[in-house]
């Protein structure tokens, strides 16, 4: 006598065994999944947006106007201010943001030279989009500039 099986149950089973192992295995690789922040203290600089706009709005006023440009060649970001900031002895930094890793960030600090100009070496940048903030204060009053570039080879 022959016994038939029936495989329904055992096809019941093994789609479970697969739902529950593809599960495990999608919450495993999302778990794995290194994620940065924008910035540590992301909120507190929420808080301080109001100031940064006045910043923009006093940096966009200004004659000659704020100019950040890559020279590809001589792999060099050139900044310019008006040439009065840096008589008035402009004090401030340049922050070197790379938004997909937070890690490669770098600060450099605002030296200008008698025209407003400052020449910032970056050959040892890693090719990408960056973003150049430059944030300085000239006799009380506060300046911000963020400019994206794209640093090639």
């Amino acid at each position: 006598m022959k016994s038939t099986r029936n495989p329904w149950p055992l096809a019941i089973i093994a789609a479970f065994a697969v739902f529950i192992a593809g599960t495990v295995a999608l919450i495993v690789l999302a778990c794995s999944h290194r994620t940065d922040l924008v910035s540590r203290d992301y909120y507190e600089q929420e808080l301080r947006y109001q100031g940064q706009i006045d910043r923009l709005d006093r940096t966009r006023r200004l004659q000659p106007p704020v100019s950040v440009a890559y020279d590809a060649g001589q792999r060099q970001i050139r900044l310019s201010l008006p040439p009065e900031h840096a008589r008035r002895e402009a004090k401030g930094r340049i922050h070197l943001y790379r938004p997909s890793a937070a890690g490669l960030d770098r600060q450099i600090q605002l030296a200008l030279d008698a025209d407003g100009r400052q020449t910032v070496d970056v050959k040892d940048l890693r090719r990408g989009a960056w973003k150049v903030r430059v944030s300085w204060t000239v006799e009380g009053e506060e300046y911000f500039l963020d400019q994206s570039l794209l640093i090639g080879s």
